[in-house]
């Protein structure tokens, strides 16, 4: 898999278009604040508000896990994120915990699953341990 994105940040809020290429896939999306719009080419799309969740998450998208850094995580803090599963676009509720542990490395879980993650000063994914890393 493959993401192109080109992130804009105001204040603490992100802007963002992206493109994900996988296998059998292209996705398109535009993240603004409180809005997510997606879709597959030829396929299914979504266009998406909060409602009562602290943040998107996207499937296999490392940028979407910068938001709630961007927001200011200062210590371990619990989310609800309106994950959409990809390529389906399925959406549901993802309970996420974000736990600072030093030179800008954060542990991210969900359920059982744990990973590390390492961001630039900016606040964006450098490493997602099993699953990204940034290149250029």
């Amino acid at each position: 898999m493959m993401e192109i994105a080109r992130a804009e940040v105001e204040g603490s809020e992100l802007r963002a278009r992206g493109t994900q290429i996988g296998v059998a896939y292209e996705l398109r999306y535009e993240l603004e604040p409180g809005r997510l719009r997606a879709e597959i080419v030829g396929g299914p799309s979504v266009d998406l508000g909060l409602e009562d969740t602290d943040f998107f998450d996207l499937g296999y998208s490392p940028l979407f896990n910068s938001l709630p850094v961007l927001a200011g995580l200062e210590a371990a803090r619990d989310f609800v994120m309106t994950f959409v599963h990809v390529p389906e676009l399925e959406v549901s509720r993802s309970e996420q915990r974000y736990e600072p542990v030093g030179d800008r490395l954060v542990r991210y879980s969900s359920g059982s699953f744990v990973a590390e993650i390492a961001f630039d000063e900016e606040g964006f994914v450098t490493r997602y341990e099993g699953l990204a890393e940034r290149v250029g």
